[in-house]
């Protein structure tokens, strides 16, 4: 078998069997592709598409490319939630332990921050002595134990898909569906849980523009999952503007806190409710209003929160930080940003607000890069507020003075204030389920 006749196969819009994706998979991960040949068969991918048969193949093989977690330890059905990424998005933390409060068992591997769009685990290791690397027997046996664990992704999990996002990255072929689904999924398969919820994020601050596009995308990565024998639903939800009102990492943690706690109810507080309650249905077969009716009560008799105290103290992390909010360390500097007009805002854009946190230090630009988990952007107002001229807008916190200035230019660039109220665009798109 040779990768000049597979190259040559799918420039010819032909399909490629199991046998031409494994040898290129496994050829590409040990070095012995080079990159030039990878790089052509990727743009073939990227002009010519895959069809549903190809696409598994190729999920599959970058799924076995490296360690794939065994969570057969694990007393039931398992869950498991992922994010396409967005800014000030803190669900994880309010939907892992609410689903764990009800009787779900969620072995959760999550990801850092990188460029505009933030990572939960760089979120939980600003709580004090949090743990979110350890080994998957004690992943197991906190799972086992207390229903829930949140940890890092294995450095080994899915290599081939780090070295084909790089290439792709640097080559103009990263906005292929295909190629976006495998990615993600491979991952999620390597990870071994046995129902998947999607949320697929849409808008100004996600990696999905268009709404069209977003729901081919959580098309291909149900039908990925249900290929490979998971449950699975993707939520389409709302990234066009920041999601809750605080984006940095302990201040995600308060915010997400304070749902928990029951005092916040806006949109943070729906989109949560929605990917847990799909979570319930996938897990436990009930309809959606039987379920939604579970996570509520979850919530607001406190069993959610009691879940989230009981999961940082099992990997480390101190409690007290969530019972007290205001212990957490709170950044050197601080910057109000107030209207420059009368009238409504119109639009926050969100990747700029996402990149504006990161020059506070929020998160990174390279992977080396060192997280300040005081930094980041507190909301007073949000999209389709009417703010009168000079009224606080948001509020910049950072530990380096001089980064503040620069994240200032950035964030007023994302604000938009108009005469007339925009109309509102929903918190969820749909649902795409199989």
């Amino acid at each position: 078998m040779r990768m000049y006749d597979i190259i040559a196969k799918k420039r010819d819009k032909n399909i490629l069997t199991k046998e031409e994706i494994g040898f290129f998979v496994k050829g590409y991960t040990c070095g012995e592709i080079p990159d030039y040949q990878a790089a052509a068969l990727l743009m073939a991918i990227y002009l010519n598409g895959m069809n549903d048969e190809e696409i598994l193949f190729l999920t599959d093989e970058m799924a076995r490319s490296g360690d794939v977690v065994d969570l057969s330890g694990i007393d039931g059905l398992t869950v498991d939630k992922h994010s396409t990424g967005g800014v000030g998005d803190k669900t994880t933390l309010i939907v892992i332990p609410t689903v764990a409060a009800l009787g779900c068992k969620a072995a959760k591997m999550s990801g850092r921050g990188l460029g505009h769009t933030g990572g939960t685990v760089d979120k939980l290791e600003s709580i004090p002595g949090f743990r979110a690397e350890i080994s998957q027997k004690e992943l197991i046996d906190i799972v086992n134990r207390i229903g829930a664990c949140m940890v890092g992704q294995s450095g080994n999990l899915a290599p081939a898909d780090k070295k084909l996002y790089a290439l792709r990255d640097v080559t103009a072929a990263v906005e292929s569906i295909p190629l976006i689904a495998s990615s993600i999924m491979s991952k999620k398969l390597a990870s071994g849980s046995d129902c998947i919820v999607l949320d697929v994020k849409v808008g100004s601050g996600a990696f999905m523009k268009d709404i069209s596009k977003a729901k081919k995308l959580a098309e291909c990565m149900v039908n990925i999952a249900a290929n490979a024998g998971k449950k699975a639903a993707a939520i389409l939800t709302d990234m066009d503007r920041p999601l809750g009102y605080s984006v940095g990492n302990s201040l995600e943690v308060c915010e997400a806190v304070g749902v928990l706690k029951g005092h916040e109810k806006g949109d943070l507080y729906e989109v949560s409710a929605e990917l847990s309650t799909h979570i319930l249905m996938l897990e436990s077969g009930k309809d959606h209003d039987e379920c939604r009716r579970l996570v509520d009560e979850a919530v607001s008799d406190g069993r959610a929160f009691e879940k989230l105290k009981e999961i940082v103290s099992a990997q480390g992390g101190d409690p007290s930080f969530l019972e007290d909010t205001e212990k957490f360390k709170k950044a050197n500097f601080s910057s109000q940003i107030r209207a420059e007009r009368s009238g409504y805002i119109t639009h926050i854009d969100s990747e700029k607000v996402g990149t504006s946190s990161v020059v506070l230090g929020a998160g990174r630009e390279k992977k080396s890069d060192t997280i300040d988990h005081s930094a980041g952007i507190i909301f007073r107002r949000t999209s389709g507020d009417r703010v009168e001229k000079g009224e606080v807008i948001a509020e910049l916190f950072s530990n380096d003075k001089e980064k503040i200035n620069e994240a200032r230019g950035i964030f007023l660039s994302a604000l938009e204030i108009g005469d007339e109220r925009p109309e509102q665009l929903p918190l969820i798109f749909g649902v795409v389920c199989r």
